[in-house]
């Protein structure tokens, strides 16, 4: 007698274990990475504050920045995009050495002044540690995908403490239009114990608090898309600004070294002779007060512009913490002018702003959620949306693919 053949879910078991194996130990290396960026950033942010004299340096530690990567970095240089180009088109192993190079060259930008984040350092360094696992067990191109994919959601995740976003957005930022749902539970795991590694080890994210949210009306979402609009264009315009910079200085500046030597001198001589401190490093304390009290409404192009600065001219780090800033200090602006409560439209800026300039609506308005509460979603969701389409097709990420149009009117229109 013919024995029944086993369902066919049954075969997805050996499946499912590999990836929750493979997954789990992407998320040990990313999270605990993510954890010591953190505490070191931690520290460097202290000292600078705490020993001020230490801006007029920026120069100096830009150069160094610059000879160490044009020395021993050259292959990891393109940073993120690297990382999107290699999952695209998978060449070459992503060398070891990213996850050191970005790590010291992100905790000098800080400890000195420059106005950088921490994204980009944490899914660099997620996705060179998980990259590893390609060459130890020879993986094929597609798995070696997945590996990279997972590398970045827990990268992402366990640095900012929003493990659903993390994950999708290891899958949303590989290209606009399309999701790459073979990677989800990979994805998925990554982030969640990424996220609590970083937990485990004592990292503590900062609260940001979400005093009075308005009832779900026709203004309240009509001053949504309105928003999302503003925070789309000023999105694109950040991403437009550093990598016009970036290639100035690149055409003008041909050893690398040079570029964040003269970048970091104009933003010390800035700093110093405007008083901008609060518009160098992460910011944090800047973007707390944005939920809690009306800033000076030019607070967002001045962090827009040193941190244009001091990525356009080669130094370390990330554009989403920067993205954030600008983002709520933005929405505490706009504001009074939407009729709207200053910690709610700072909170939704924090989040659109990086939507439109990532071309990651999804991923942001799940981080919304988990940072601010489910109750903005809806919100949310309606300005990330508008962000993601003002935004045009270009973004933070060169190496982004734009696979369709975010709107079949007009077309692919590259811009």
């Amino acid at each position: 007698m013919k024995l029944p053949s086993l369902p066919g879910q049954f075969a997805l078991l050996p499946y499912m274990l590999k990836w929750l194996l493979l997954a789990t130990v992407i998320a040990i290396m990313a999270g605990t990475a993510s954890a010591f960026l953190l505490f070191a950033l931690d520290w460097a942010t202290q000292t600078r504050i705490t020993h001020r004299w230490l801006i007029w340096l920026l120069p100096v530690a830009g150069f160094v920045i610059g000879w160490i990567y044009l020395r021993f970095g050259q292959q990891v240089e393109a940073g993120n995009n690297l990382l999107l180009d290699e999952i695209a088109d998978p060449k070459k192993i992503i060398p070891l050495r990213m996850a050191p190079l970005v790590l010291l060259g992100t905790t000098v930008s800080h400890l000195f002044g420059a106005s950088v984040g921490r994204e980009g350092t944490a899914v660099q360094m997620g996705a060179a540690l998980a990259d590893q696992i390609t060459r130890m067990f020879n993986m094929q191109p597609q798995d070696r995908r997945i590996i990279l994919m997972a590398g970045i959601s827990a990268g992402f995740a366990s640095v900012f403490g929003t493990p659903l976003a993390g994950a999708i957005f290891g899958l949303e930022v590989l290209a606009v239009g399309r999701l790459r749902y073979d990677a989800l539970m990979p994805c998925v795991i990554a982030a969640i114990v990424a996220d609590q590694v970083g937990l485990l080890w004592g990292v503590q994210h900062t609260h940001y608090g979400v005093s009075t949210m308005p009832p779900i009306a026709a203004w309240s979402l009509l001053a949504m898309v309105i928003a999302g609009a503003i925070f789309g264009l000023t999105g694109k315009l950040f991403a437009l600004a550093t990598h016009t910079l970036s290639g100035w200085m690149k055409k003008w500046l041909t050893w690398a070294p040079l570029r964040p030597l003269v970048g970091g001198a104009l933003i010390a001589a800035s700093v110093f002779y405007f008083g901008a401190d609060r518009y160098i490093g992460l910011g944090i304390p800047t973007i707390v007060q944005a939920f809690e009290q009306p800033l000076p409404p030019y607070d967002f192009l001045a962090k827009m512009a040193f941190t244009v600065a001091s990525l356009g001219s080669g130094f370390k780090g990330g554009e989403v913490t920067p993205l954030f800033y600008i983002g709520a200090t933005l929405g505490n602006a706009l504001a009074p002018l939407l009729n709207l409560p200053f910690s709610m439209l700072a909170a939704i800026g924090f989040v659109a702003v990086f939507a439109g300039a990532a071309n990651t609506p999804i991923a942001s308005t799940l981080m919304a959620m988990e940072i601010f509460g489910s109750e903005i979603g809806v919100f949310a969701a309606i300005a990330c949306a508008v962000s993601y389409l003002f935004s045009g097709h270009g973004g933070i990420y060169r190496s982004q693919r734009a696979i369709s149009s975010k709107h079949t009117r007009t077309g692919e229109d590259g811009d």
